[in-house]
C-alpha cells in the first residue's frame, strides 16, 4: 500500500511539473540557438563551432573530439584551424548592443564598432587578441602563419597648442604661402593660338589643381578618393613575431610554398611613392617588388607553390580617358620583377579583342598554362549629347535573346557589360589561344587545366525558346586547347551536362539525354549509349509536371576515366564506359526491394575521382520510416566493404570529416524534439582476406558535443508523426501530423493545414520557433494547442487545383475521423504555390473556417503573360512545363487556365481570407494578390491583405517577420479559438495612421 501511495505521489508531482510547462510566445525567438560554423582539425582531434542565437551575441566553442576539453570564446566567428592542427584563429564581433546602438545613431562606417582578431593554441586556455581587424587569412595547405588586415587607424585628436606657438606656426605658413605666390608669378606664361586671328592668350590650365581634372565637357570633376590601404600584419604563430606592411589593399597566401602576395597603395604622406605589387617570402623573410606604379591591379592568382604569380593591370590611362586597356602581368620565381605577358596588341590576340578586367585568371595545376578572359573592345561613351538631352528608352525586339526585363536587371546588365571569353597563354610555347567566344561562351576545363581537350557548351541562337520551355537546347563542342579547333559533338542536346559529366582527363564527354532518358559518351570518334543495359529508371519516376524528368545524377568518375558512377532512385551504378562490360550496382549486397536511398557525401572539394582504397561516406535515407544513417564504403576490388552508423529516429546532415584519413567526422543529428546538435563519430574498418564476415565498425562513439536550447524543456513542445490515408484519387497518401506535447486524445483541437508539394520526408526535421518568412511556425502553434497537418500532394497535368483538393481535403477528413480534430475549427495556410492552392481549395469546399494565402496566383490567365521580376523572365514556361502544370499555352488550354484560377470562382468562397503579397515580390507579381483581394471585396467577403513595403516573395526583415507572426496568431486565435479580435481585424489600419498605430491591440 505504501508503494502504491508513493507511486501516486510521484505521478501527481510529475503531473504538476508537466502542467507548469508554458506555451511558446513571441518573446522566445531571439535566444533560440543553432549551430553555425563547424569544422574539425585535419588530425581529427579538435572541433570548432559557433552557437548562434537568432539575435544577439554568439559564442565560439573549441572542443576536443572526445568532449573532455571545452573552451568558449564570447562573440567568436569566422574561424579557421591551421593546417598543422595546432591553432585556431578567428575574429571577435563587437557587442551586438553596441553595433545596434551605433546603427540607430547612424554613425559613419569609420565610427562603427570594429571586430577584433584572436589566436588560441589548441588545448590551451589563453587567448591572444588584437583590436580593429577587418580580415585575416591563413595558408590553405601550410601552417605557422597568419596575416591580419587592420582597420583604418583612429585619428588622434591633438592637444591644443599654446597661443604663442599658434602665432609662430601661422606666421611660418604665411611666409610659405607668400613665397609660393611669388614663384607662380615669376613662371613663364604658356601661350596658345586663337583659331580666328592667331593672336595668343594665356593658358590657365597650369592653375588647375591636379586632383581635379577636366571632364569631357570642360567642367572640373573631382577625382575619386584614393584608398590609401591599411597596415597588414604577418604573424608567426609559433613564436609570436610580427612584421607590418603599410598601405596594403589586398593580400593572398599561396596554398603552399610560404609566399605572401600584397598590393600596396601609394603612401599619401610620400609624394614619391607609387602603388606596388610585393611578393614576400615567409621562410626567407625577403620582399621582392614585382611591379611599380599603375592605376588598377586586379585578379591576382598564384600557382599552388607560389612559384608563379599573375594579375591584370591598367597602367597608362589618365582619369579623363574614356577607354582603359588592361594587360596580363606574369612573374616566375627567379625573375627580378614581373613582365608583360599579354595585351590587345599581342601576337595571336584576335583583332578587336582586349584583356578583360573581369575575366577569371588562374594557372593550370602544373603551372604550364595561364587562363584569362578576353572581351571585345567597347567603343567609348558618347559624350556628344549631354545627359539631360538623352532619350531614355528600352526597345523590345522579337529576335532578342532575352527580354528587356532580363537585360535591364542590374545584375544581368552588369554581367553583360563584364562578359569575357576564356583564353589561354601557353607558358612553354609562348602562344595565346582564345578558346571561348560569343558563339561558345561556356568552356569547361579538364584535367585541372592541363587537359588536351576542353568542352564547350552553348545555346547561342536558341535562347528565345527558353521563354516558354524554361530551358534551352545546347550544342556541345570538343575544343583542342593547343590549336583552338572545335568539333561539334552533339547538336541540340536536350538534357544535362556539367563539369561533373566530363571525365577527369577530358578523354570522354558525357551528357544525359532527357528525351531518350539515357547517358551518352563521346570518346573522340563515336557516341555510345552507356546505360542502355540498365533496365531501371535513371530519372525521377515521381516527376509530375509536363516537362521531361531530371536524372538522378552522377556520383563521379573512377581513376583512369574508364568507369563512371550513375545514380538510380536508390543506389549508384558502376557503369563501364566501354560497352563490352555490363553495368552493376555499386552496393552489391544492398537489400533487395528496399526503400533506402544512398547518396555520396563529398568531403573533399578537391577530389576529382575515386581510387582503389578510397573510403567514401554515403547518406542513407529510408523512404518508409523517414530515418537516415551513414554508411562507409571502401573501394577494395569487388564487392565493396561496408560499415555503417545504425539507423535511428533522427535526421543526419551537415557532415564534415577530417582530411588526414577521413577516419573521424562531425555531423548534426536532430528530430522534431531535439535541436540539431553537433556529434562526432569515428569509422575504422577491416576485412581479412576479403571475408565479409569480418567487416567491423570500430570506435563508434557517437559523442555529443553541443547541447543547445536547454530552455526548450520549459515549454509545452510537441510531437511529430507520419500519417497515412487513401486520397480521393485512390492512391495511398502520407503526410505529417504535429500534436501538442500535452496532447489528450479525448479533446478536440483546432487544426491548421499547411502544404506545398511533398513535405513528409521532413518527419525528423527540427523546427525552430522563429519569426516566420512565410510558412506556418509549427512549434509555436502546436505549443499553443493547435494540431498542424502537412499533407503530401501528387499532381496530374492540367488539374493542379483538383489534385490539391483531392489530397488536402481527403487527408483532413481522414484526420477528423481520428476524433481529436475539431472539424468546425480548421484553417488552410500556404505560401507561393501553397498560397495558390489555399485560395483555389477555398473555392471548392466550405470545410475550412479560415484561409491564409501568401503570395498566391489568383488568375492564371493574367499571370501566364506576366514577368518574374526578380529574374526578369516571362512566366509562360511554368504554366506550360513546370510547377503550374497546365501543359499548354493559354490559347491551347484556356478552359484549364480558367478551371485552375481562383479568381473565376470567388463567388464560392465562404471563409474569411488573409492575403500577404508584397510590392517587391520578384516571383509572383503582387497584382495577383490585388486581383484576389479586389474580387473578394467586390463580392462582400471578409478579406485582408498585407503588403510589407519593399519586401519580396518572402519576408527577410526580422521586424516584418515578427509582425507577420503576431498577426497570424491573432487571426487564427480569433477564428479558430473564439478569442477577441485585434484592432487591425475589425478596423484595419488607414494609411494616415501608418507608423503611428499598428492595430495589434486586442478589442475588448
Amino acid at each position: 500500500m505504501r508503494k502504491l501511495f508513493a507511486l501516486c505521489i510521484l505521478l501527481i508531482a510529475y503531473s504538476a511539473i508537466f502542467a507548469q510547462k508554458k506555451p511558446l510566445d513571441h518573446s522566445v525567438y531571439d535566444g533560440w540557438q543553432h549551430i553555425g560554423e563547424r569544422m574539425i582539425s585535419d588530425d581529427g582531434k579538435w572541433v570548432v563551432y559557433t552557437i548562434d542565437p537568432q539575435e544577439g551575441d554568439n559564442e565560439l566553442v573549441i572542443q576536443s573530439a572526445d568532449a573532455k576539453y571545452k573552451k568558449t570564446v564570447p562573440r567568436g566567428f569566422n574561424a579557421a584551424i591551421t593546417e598543422d592542427s595546432r591553432f585556431v584563429v578567428f575574429r571577435i564581433k563587437a557587442l551586438y548592443k553596441e553595433s545596434r546602438d551605433a546603427r540607430i545613431k547612424k554613425k559613419r562606417p569609420d565610427d562603427m564598432p570594429k571586430d577584433s582578431f584572436a589566436v588560441v593554441e589548441l588545448g590551451k586556455d589563453s587567448v591572444w587578441k588584437t583590436a580593429r581587424v577587418k580580415t585575416y587569412k591563413v595558408p590553405e595547405k601550410e601552417a605557422g602563419w597568419v596575416a591580419y588586415h587592420l582597420e583604418k587607424a583612429v585619428e588622434k585628436k591633438e592637444t591644443p597648442k599654446k597661443p604663442e606657438t599658434d602665432r609662430k606656426v601661422t606666421d611660418s605658413l604665411t611666409r610659405i604661402i607668400d613665397s609660393l605666390h611669388a614663384v607662380i608669378a615669376s613662371m613663364p606664361v604658356k601661350k596658345k593660338k586663337n583659331k580666328d586671328d592667331e593672336s595668343e592668350e594665356t593658358d590657365d590650365s597650369r592653375l588647375t589643381t591636379p586632383d581635379f581634372p577636366q571632364d569631357a565637357d570642360g567642367d572640373e570633376t573631382p577625382a575619386a578618393p584614393v584608398d590609401p590601404g591599411t597596415d597588414l600584419v604577418v604573424r608567426n604563430l609559433s613564436n609570436g613575431s610580427e612584421k607590418i606592411f603599410p598601405n596594403v589593399l589586398e593580400y593572398y597566401f599561396s596554398k603552399k610554398g610560404q609566399k605572401l602576395l600584397m598590393e600596396q597603395a601609394k603612401n599619401p604622406k610620400d609624394s614619391l611613392s607609387r602603388p606596388t605589387v610585393v611578393f614576400y617570402d615567409l621562410k626567407e623573410s625577403k620582399s621582392i617588388v614585382l611591379s611599380k606604379s599603375g592605376n588598377d591591379f586586379k585578379n591576382f592568382t598564384m600557382t599552388d607553390d607560389g612559384s608563379q604569380v599573375a594579375w591584370v593591370a591598367e597602367r597608362d590611362a589618365k582619369q579623363k580617358d574614356l577607354q582603359k586597356f588592361y594587360k596580363v602581368w606574369h612573374y616566375k620565381q627567379g625573375m627580378d620583377s614581373a613582365v608583360l605577358l599579354a595585351d590587345k596588341n599581342s601576337v595571336d590576340m584576335k583583332l578587336g579583342m582586349t584583356i578583360s578586367e573581369y575575366g577569371n585568371l588562374n594557372f593550370s595545376k602544373t603551372g604550364k598554362r595561364l587562363f584569362f578572359g578576353v572581351a571585345p573592345i567597347q567603343p567609348p561613351k558618347d559624350t556628344s549629347i549631354i545627359e539631360i538631352d538623352m532619350a531614355k528608352v528600352d526597345i523590345w525586339h522579337y529576335n532578342d535573346d532575352y527580354l528587356q526585363t532580363v537585360q535591364t536587371l542590374p545584375n544581368r546588365l552588369r554581367q553583360a557589360q563584364q562578359e569575357s571569353f576564356l583564353a589561354v597563354y601557353d607558358l612553354d610555347r609562348k602562344t595565346i589561344r582564345q578558346l571561348g567566344s560569343k558563339e561558345i561562351p561556356q568552356v569547361i576545363q579538364t584535367n585541372e587545366g592541363d587537359g588536351d581537350r576542353f568542352v564547350g557548351v552553348t545555346d547561342y541562337g536558341k535562347r528565345i525558346e527558353g521563354q516558354w520551355q524554361g530551358n534551352t537546347l545546347k550544342d556541345i563542342y570538343a575544343i583542342d586547347v593547343v590549336s583552338g579547333d572545335t568539333i561539334l559533338v552533339k547538336k541540340n542536346m536536350e538534357g544535362n551536362i556539367s563539369s561533373q559529366y566530363i571525365s577527369p582527363t577530358g578523354k570522354y564527354i558525357m551528357w544525359y539525354d532527357s528525351k531518350i532518358k539515357h547517358y551518352f559518351v563521346w570518346d573522340g570518334n563515336k557516341t555510345t549509349n552507356i546505360t542502355a543495359k540498365i533496365k531501371v529508371p535513371l530519372w525521377n519516376e515521381e516527376h509530375d509536371s509536363p516537362s521531361n524528368p531530371n536524372p538522378y545524377g552522377v556520383m563521379g568518375w573512377h581513376e583512369g576515366d574508364n568507369t563512371v558512377y550513375i545514380y538510380d532512385k536508390r543506389e549508384p551504378w558502376t557503369v563501364p564506359v566501354e560497352v563490352q562490360s555490363t553495368p552493376y550496382r555499386l552496393v552489391q549486397f544492398a537489400e533487395k526491394n528496399n526503400k533506402k536511398t544512398r547518396r555520396y557525401i563529398s568531403l573533399d572539394p578537391e577530389k576529382r575521382y575515386f581510387e582503389v582504397g578510397d573510403s567514401i561516406l554515403l547518406r542513407v535515407f529510408d523512404d518508409g520510416s523517414k530515418q537516415s544513417n551513414l554508411e562507409l564504403f571502401t573501394f577494395e576490388g569487388f564487392p565493396m566493404i561496408r560499415s555503417y552508423l545504425p539507423e535511428s529516429p533522427y535526421a543526419i546532415s551537415q557532415v564534415v570529416a577530417n582530411k588526414n584519413g577521413y577516419n573521424r567526422f562531425i555531423y548534426t543529428k536532430e528530430n522534431f524534439n531535439a535541436s540539431p546538435d553537433l556529434y562526432v563519430g569515428n569509422f575504422y574498418h577491416h576485412a581479412k582476406d576479403g571475408n565479409l564476415d569480418n567487416i567491423s565498425w570500430f570506435g563508434l562513439s557517437d559523442i555529443k558535443l553541443s547541447s543547445i536550447n536547454p530552455q526548450q524543456s520549459q515549454y509545452n513542445w510537441g510531437t511529430a508523426e507520419l500519417f497515412k490515408w487513401k486520397a480521393y484519387d485512390g492512391k495511398e497518401a502520407e503526410g505529417l501530423v504535429y500534436k501538442p506535447e500535452n496532447f489528450d486524445p479525448k479533446k478536440k483541437y483546432p487544426m491548421i493545414v499547411y502544404f506545398y508539394e511533398k513535405l513528409s520526408d521532413g518527419l525528423y526535421d527540427y523546427k525552430e520557433p522563429a519569426p516566420i518568412r512565410s510558412a506556418i511556425n509549427v512549434p509555436f502553434f502546436v505549443s499553443r494547442g493547435y494540431i498542424i497537418f502537412f499533407p503530401d500532394i501528387h499532381y496530374t497535368t492540367g488539374h493542379p487545383g483538383k489534385n490539391a483538393y483531392d489530397y488536402i481535403v481527403s487527408g483532413t477528413r481522414a484526420l477528423v475521423k481520428k476524433g481529436f480534430v475539431d472539424s468546425t475549427n480548421m484553417a488552410l495556410q500556404g505560401h507561393s504555390w501553397g498560397g495558390y492552392q489555399a485560395a483555389q481549395v477555398a473555392t471548392m469546399t466550405k470545410l475550412y473556417k479560415a484561409i491564409w494565402a501568401g503570395a498566391p496566383v489568383a488568375n492564371m490567365t493574367s499571370a501566364y503573360g506576366g514577368i518574374r521580376w526578380e529574374s526578369g523572365v516571362a512566366r509562360q514556361f511554368q504554366y506550360e512545363k513546370t510547377q503550374s502544370r497546365i501543359g499548354g499555352t493559354l490559347w491551347e488550354k484556356l478552359p484549364l487556365y480558367l478551371e485552375n484560377s481562383p479568381l473565376f470562382h470567388l463567388n464560392k468562397v465562404t471563409s474569411p481570407m488573409v492575403i500577404m503579397h508584397n510590392d517587391a515580390d520578384g516571383a509572383v507579381p503582387w497584382y495577383q494578390g490585388i486581383e484576389l483581394f479586389t474580387g473578394l471585396r467586390r463580392l462582400g467577403k471578409k478579406v485582408w491583405m498585407f503588403n510589407y513595403n519593399g519586401q519580396g516573395h518572402g519576408l527577410t526583415q526580422r521586424q516584418d517577420m515578427r509582425d507577420y507572426q503576431i498577426r497570424m496568431q491573432q487571426f487564427f486565435d480569433w477564428i479558430l479559438k473564439g478569442e477577441k479580435p485585434a484592432k487591425w481585424i475589425t478596423e484595419g489600419l488607414p494609411a494616415v495612421k501608418k507608423g503611428k498605430e499598428w492595430g495589434l491591440e486586442i478589442q475588448e
